[in-house]
């Protein structure tokens, strides 16, 4: 199984990126991981129809067969360890998973109509630059759970 994190644009800050690449790296060596950087929306740049543009880039990148998981403040907020287990069962599943976060706009509908599962990392409204850290963070947690690593504490 290959997942791959599907991200709207680029931490131009430098805040995140830097713990982004730490978790990354982790994670790609314990599974095949990948981070995908799609551009943000040019064409409709803050109009309404930005988040129609990127869902557009984030529907043509997906992969036949790929599983898709939305990040959706309206999703379902799993535990650490739920979230290790969602993780060992998509492994099991042995199908290619692609993760998603948004732009500054949120997912397009199309996007979260064609998503297989929608989940939320916070009941609180997360910038996407820190929702991607958090969701990389989350999963080289997950991994370290399923494999009985000390990494998480209970």
């Amino acid at each position: 199984m290959r997942i791959r994190l599907l991200a709207i644009g680029r931490d131009r800050s430098g805040l995140f990126a830097p713990a982004v690449a730490e978790y990354a790296g982790r994670l790609a060596r314990q599974l095949r991981f990948e981070l995908v950087e799609l551009p943000e929306a040019r064409r409709a740049a803050g109009t309404a129809g930005a988040r129609d543009e990127e869902g557009a880039t984030i529907l043509a990148r997906l992969r036949p067969g790929e599983r898709l998981v939305a990040l959706d403040e309206r999703g379902e907020a799993p535990t650490s360890v739920e979230l290790a287990q969602r993780l060992g069962r998509w492994q099991a599943q042995a199908r290619d998973l692609a993760l998603v976060v948004g732009g500054a706009d949120g997912l397009a509908a199309a996007v979260l109509e064609r998503a297989d599962e929608r989940l939320s990392l916070s009941r609180l409204t997360l910038p996407h630059r820190l929702a991607r850290l958090l969701l990389v963070e989350q999963l080289y947690r997950a991994a370290t759970i399923l494999r009985g690593e000390p990494y998480h504490k209970e």
